[in-house]
């Protein structure tokens, strides 16, 4: 069993595995290793030990092969074109040398690998959106939330694509060291300290389906614009001149969602933004984002989000810089200037 205080940090490679699923989590541990010194030992490793080819066009040239590689403290499984298909060398390796691992971590479709492995049974993980129901179709035995940009599960930690890998990463640094050495790191790669978790894959405007006839699209850029409106499905429904019931199946069966469930998310993701990037305060936010009430936001925000809006706001808000344009700590409170 690898050391726990050392925190070595293998990164398995092969053909067609995407870079940035690589590049972005090493980014984090290694600008951990700079800003304080502490012992993140990264190590890539493909199978032969030999170049692999991943999905951008660059060729990565790895430390070594797998079956020399130490047992690491985090064993990390990237995704890419490359994790399609039966790969039962690598996998094979993974189902034999991954428990070994104090802390076990995919990013994007590296998960695919780990449940062709059998590593995910009985956990609850979180890949791609795309992917998420090939991963559910093919691994009954798994439990695939389709919603959060990444999932802990025990020593088991799973993400979304690409960028999500680097929240996850963050996460896991705080986690090891604390949050002002996370939040440092993401400052210097101009992130976020991270997202939450269980914060969703993609936008509402992202994850509905655009609606094909004229009425119904217009609705849904109304909604967009007008969070705090009356958005009553029968309110709604008398925009698209449709009754309502005739309105509220014509917008699942062309977004894909209800239309409640579609204001839900708009007006969530509109006091997201204002928590982030204002100094309004929590009635005011509410208010303006249709809620009417803080309680009402807050039920909201716990419901989704695990967190209340102050907290969110504690966590996520853009810093506003000095009077002199210099960059504020993000730990630090502010008040922003109106205009």
């Amino acid at each position: 069993m690898a050391d726990v205080q050392q925190r070595t940090v293998l990164v398995v490679l092969f053909d067609g595995v995407q870079s940035l699923d690589v590049s972005g989590p090493m980014e984090v541990f290694a600008g951990a290793s700079r800003a304080a010194g502490v012992s993140y030992g990264l190590r890539t490793a493909s199978l032969d030990g030999g170049p692999v080819r991943a999905t951008g066009g660059l060729t990565l040239v790895p430390d070594g092969g797998l079956a020399d590689a130490p047992v690491p403290h985090t064993l990390l499984v990237p995704g890419g074109q490359g994790t399609r298909g039966s790969h039962p060398e690598l996998t094979g390796w993974l189902r034999a040398h991954a428990p070994l691992a104090e802390r076990l971590v995919s990013v994007c479709t590296g998960a695919l690998l780990l449940a062709e492995a059998g590593l995910l049974d009985g956990h609850r993980v979180t890949t791609h959106w795309n992917y998420c129901e090939r991963l559910a179709r093919d691994h009954p035995a798994v439990h695939v939330d389709p919603e959060p940009i990444f999932v802990r599960d025990g020593r088991l930690a799973t993400s979304a694509g690409v960028t999500a890998g680097i929240d996850l990463a963050l996460a896991l640094v705080e986690e090891d060291h604390g949050r002002e050495l996370a939040l440092t790191i993401a400052r210097h790669l101009l992130v976020f300290l991270r997202r939450p978790g269980n914060q969703a894959q993609f936008s509402t405007q992202l994850s509905a389906r655009t609606a094909r006839r004229e009425p119904l699209r217009e609705v849904q850029l109304w909604i967009d614009r007008n969070p705090a409106a009356d958005l009553a499905v029968d309110t709604l429904a008398a925009r698209a001149r449709l009754s309502p019931r005739h309105f509220a199946r014509a917008f699942r069966a062309e977004t894909g969602t209800t239309p409640g469930r579609y204001v839900e998310h708009v007006r969530l993701e509109h006091a997201r933004r204002l928590l982030e990037d204002t100094a309004d305060g929590i009635e005011q936010v509410a208010r303006a984002s249709g809620y009417g009430t803080p309680e009402a936001m807050r039920r909201a925000f716990v419901k989704t989000l695990a967190a209340a809006p102050a907290e969110y706001r504690r966590r996520f808000r853009t810093p506003a810089p000095y009077p002199d344009g210099t960059r504020r700590p993000a730990s630090e409170p502010y008040e922003r200037t109106r205009t």
